[in-house]
């Protein structure tokens, strides 16, 4: 009887040992860290960071920086993943010119989403609407003058993220045949979020800027006849691994469920 009553006992912890196990979630690895554009992480990564590791089943490290520092960590080994929001093309031409022998062909690119660019003005600006046409002449340092977008007579300060951010890369990929911003009167910055701050201060100011941000600071937006996306997408070093083909996976249901699909 002790025995049958010890084997039956030990079926029931058996069994129940074995739902538990069920129940409980996968234990998770080593952080995953993504580094790279602001514009991706304010606008997906950070806000939905949560949704993001329970789809996963990973634990994320996201350090906002710029899409061209991203790439800089991720070919140091300093990273699993960049962040970036323009395309790797246009980052990668960005980055050779300094760096010209770094290991760019094994850069792995998975495209997320996309969102829009914007040109934020002051809020005494009265100018609301113009063309990207003449936008392309600003930045190229052909017009110098609210007067030639259709406002005030008065010089156009543009604030822009120098270097390699994926606002600036994205413009000047569509508006200037990939070369760099040169406007007359220019205001660089280092992050996307000083420019909505210089265009808060400076009246003269045109901000060529993340939706996001411009939003989040309640600044006019000077609408233009056509628009320019920036392609926010993630990047690996080589093949992804199963736990960072689990991340792609879920950043995208994730942006797809936050209406953020690609167009």
């Amino acid at each position: 009887m002790l025995d049958q009553w010890f084997a039956r006992w030990l079926l029931c912890a058996i069994a129940l040992s074995a739902q538990l196990a069920a129940a409980a979630p996968a234990a998770r690895g080593e952080v995953l860290t993504i580094q790279g554009s602001s514009t991706f992480s304010n606008n997906l990564l950070t806000p939905r960071q949560s949704a993001i590791e329970t789809l996963s089943g990973q634990t994320l490290k996201v350090v906002s920086l710029r899409s061209d520092l991203g790439l800089m960590r991720l070919l140091g080994g300093q990273a699993q993943f960049a962040a970036i929001s323009t395309p790797l093309e246009w980052a990668v031409e960005f980055l050779r010119t300094a760096n010209p022998d770094l290991p760019y062909h094994r850069l792995r690119v998975f495209p997320v989403s996309q969102v829009r660019v914007a040109f934020a003005v002051h809020p005494s600006n009265p100018l609301r609407n113009t063309d990207l046409d003449r936008i392309r002449r600003v930045l190229a340092g052909e017009a110098t003058t609210w007067k030639e977008l259709g406002g005030d007579d008065a010089p156009i300060r543009v604030a822009y993220v120098q270097g390699g951010g994926g606002v600036t890369l994205s413009v000047a990929g569509t508006l200037l045949r990939r070369r760099t911003l040169t406007p007359a009167n220019p205001i660089r910055v280092a992050f996307d979020a000083q420019v909505v701050k210089v265009v808060e201060q400076e009246p003269r100011a045109l901000g060529v800027a993340q939706l996001g941000l411009v939003k989040e600071s309640h600044l006019p937006e000077l609408m233009t006849d056509r628009t320019i996306d920036q392609e926010l997408s993630l990047v690996t070093l080589g093949e992804p691994t199963p736990e960072q083909l689990a991340v792609i996976r879920a950043v995208r249901q994730t942006a797809a469920a936050a209406g953020l699909p690609m167009r």
